[in-house]
């Protein structure tokens, strides 16, 4: 499938904008990770994960029998926003492999699900994603406009989109697959990740990375919680990112925490 690339909106410039207006100082928060002589990340919330036997469906329904094998880890870090009540939301997760894909399942509980752009490229991290890190080698780093790590936008729809290295809004649906099903005010997740690793060029055919035991990988995953404002109201993740700005898992890689493959 050969990957769709549009130019910004001008709303999508202003929203990018927006984004970048406080993440200058992401080189200053590496250094939380990193050793002063070492370009690599620091292991953090190291997880192992265990391998699928039968792959799982993407079908919401929670039924496959590795959910049932691995446990829940919690979305309860507020990366961005005010304080919010169980009522308005409450997230975990569950993570599973083959050696084709990552398998993720998530179970959001949230009152009001809200779709304000259409266009799936324009300010797309201000209506309810899902948020998925990614960075193949778990080396860390910048990936702000590069294929370093990725930082995928799964939204409503099922549409997938990161930046890309010329700093416009890609669809990357051919990396992520997913199903959604919403009963009430809880819905569930699932999806499959295929893997690239820093020698992924837009535009060219890439070979996904074939994924093994022991191997470790950068990851995160985060809800991006609308209830009907012209903004988000909230971000929240799975990893802990000490000091005051929060917002840097779309540009530095060495905020993500650390999942080891097991059998």
């Amino acid at each position: 499938m050969k990957k769709i690339i549009f130019l910004f909106s001008i709303a999508s410039i202003i929203g990018c904008a927006k984004r970048e207006k406080s993440t200058n100082i992401d080189t200053s928060i590496a250094m939380v990770y990193q050793n002063s002589n070492e370009q690599n990340k620091k292991d953090h919330q190291l997880r192992e994960v265990k391998k699928a036997v039968i792959v799982p469906r993407l079908d919401g329904n929670m039924d496959d029998p590795i959910w049932k094998e691995v446990i829940w880890y919690g979305l309860d870090q507020k990366w961005l926003g005010a304080p919010y009540e169980f009522n308005d939301f409450f997230g975990r997760y569950k993570i599973a492999w083959t050696p084709e894909a990552l398998y993720l399942l998530v179970e959001i509980k949230d009152d009001i699900l809200y779709d304000q752009n259409k266009d799936p490229l324009k300010l797309w991290w201000d209506d309810d994603c899902v948020e998925i890190f990614i960075d193949a080698d778990n080396s860390g780093g910048d990936h702000q406009y590069s294929n370093n790590a990725f930082a995928y936008h799964v939204a409503l729809d099922g549409n997938v989109v990161d930046l890309d290295q010329n700093k416009n809004p890609v669809l990357y649906n051919n990396h992520v697959s997913t199903r959604r099903v919403t009963k009430n005010d809880v819905t569930i997740w699932e999806f499959e990740i295929t893997i690239y690793d820093d020698t992924y060029i837009d535009g060219q055919v890439n070979d996904p990375v074939v994924l093994s035991k022991d191997q470790k990988l950068g990851f995160a995953v985060a809800y991006n919680d609308n209830d009907g404002s012209t903004e988000r109201e909230n971000f929240i993740g799975s990893v802990f990112i000490p000091g005051e700005e929060k917002n840097l898992g779309w540009i530095n890689a060495d905020v993500f925490g650390t999942i080891i493959l097991k059998e």
